[in-house]
């Protein structure tokens, strides 16, 4: 008896593909998650780095991979005597309730529940709109 004989073998076709919005969705939530760790390290007083591997050619001309630092940008900034939040795909940020695309709250402390009705609010499809908009190329 061969080895293959012994298995289950079955013939499948992979359906389980995320639509567009879908991975934009999950995209934006990763995203807000990461900003959420932004606001934690801003808080203490440290900035957010992120550890990314890197190929780089080392002196003896060969490419090697070695570990750098990434530098997250926060999507929170102190204005006007308290701080804005916006909302980003990318580097845009997205319109929030057609009113504007910033929050206003007095202090920092407050980003954090900014920042979870962002994530509700993007768990729930309300910024599926905007990300469309924002994500379409524009023609030359």
């Amino acid at each position: 008896m061969s080895v293959l004989a012994k298995l289950n073998v079955k013939s499948v076709q992979r359906t389980a593909y995320k639509s567009a919005s879908e991975q934009r969705r999950a995209k934006l939530l990763s995203a807000i998650e990461e900003q959420m760790r932004v606001w934690a390290d801003a808080v203490v007083g440290k900035d957010y780095v992120l550890a990314v591997r890197k190929w780089k050619t080392n002196a003896e001309g060969e490419r090697v991979r070695v570990d750098a630092e990434k530098r997250v940008r926060a999507w929170f900034f102190e204005q006007d005597g308290g701080y804005y939040v916006q909302c980003k795909y990318g580097a845009r940020a997205l319109p929030i309730a057609d009113k504007g695309n910033a929050v206003f709250v007095k202090e920092l402390a407050e980003v954090n529940a900014v920042l979870e009705a962002f994530y509700k609010a993007a768990a729930a499809g309300e910024f599926d709109t905007a990300v469309e908009s924002v994500a379409k190329r524009k023609s030359a």
